[in-house]
């Protein structure tokens, strides 16, 4: 029933690398005409293209930081220009930027947290509503967290604030969008073996973690494709807004 992703624009944003990179590429296996977002990472962008066309699917790339305001509303009709139109945004763009007890936190690392993971997806989202609009329908996968459930790890209350802002957003996005026949999900993924862990998460720490998933093992990018897949795919879930998927192996069951 993904058949009907066939030929759907989309925009992931924060898919040079992890979950982001994955997903994009699960797109263009159904069929997807993919834009990949990076901001950073060019060569690891360039990398996640050359993947999909080499599998011969159809795949471009934009760059920006999606922190600005401005930036995240280019990014946004960039992709749109580019496929003529857009049915799919994936906000994936996020990161903790740094680990930080409370009395620790300045202004600046306050700013960096909440205008990646809150701003971007604010601002891509609003962008994103006239092209859909114009579509006729659209749908936006949002990407939380555990970390929005449980509070985070040491030194992630930023983050797993801005995740726990991003879940609720999405609640009110679904229902002031259904009206334009533009659904709002999100997906929660648990701990997932990313460039985020090999970042801010010791062996040791990830390893205590994985005993306390009842499937026993550390997620992969991989396990969370089939979720935003399914999220944004009407014949699929159709009747699901506003809702977000705990993906983390039995971890955390709301």
């Amino acid at each position: 029933m993904l058949s009907d992703l066939k030929n759907k624009r989309v925009l992931v944003t924060g898919s040079s690398t992890g979950i982001g990179a994955a997903v994009a590429q699960g797109f263009a296996r159904f069929g997807a005409r993919v834009v990949v977002h990076y901001n950073s990472s060019a060569a690891e962008a360039e990398a996640v293209v050359a993947a999909i066309r080499n599998q011969g699917g159809e795949a471009q790339m934009v760059s920006g930081n999606v922190s600005s305001s401005a930036t995240a509303k280019a990014v946004v009709d960039e992709a749109a220009s580019l496929l003529g139109g857009l049915d799919v945004l994936i906000n994936n763009a996020g990161a903790m930027v740094k680990r930080a007890p409370l009395t620790e936190v300045e202004d600046e690392l306050y700013d960096q947290v909440l205008d990646i993971n809150v701003r971007s997806v604010v601002m891509a989202s609003k962008a994103a509503v006239p092209h859909f609009r114009r579509a006729g329908a659209g749908a936006i996968v949002n990407t939380s967290s555990i970390a929005a459930r449980n509070g985070g790890g040491p030194g992630a209350g930023l983050y797993a604030g801005a995740k726990a802002f991003v879940g609720n957003i999405t609640r009110n996005m679904a229902k002031e969008l259904a009206g334009a026949n533009i659904r709002v999900n999100a997906v929660s993924p648990g701990v997932i073996m990313t460039p985020f862990h090999q970042r801010f998460s010791s062996p040791e720490w990830l390893e205590n973690m994985r005993k306390t998933i009842p499937l026993a093992r550390i997620g992969d990018p991989e396990d969370c494709v089939g979720v935003y897949l399914f999220l944004s795919s009407q014949a699929m879930s159709g009747y699901i807004n506003g809702q977000t998927i705990e993906v983390n192996g039995g971890q955390y069951m709301p």
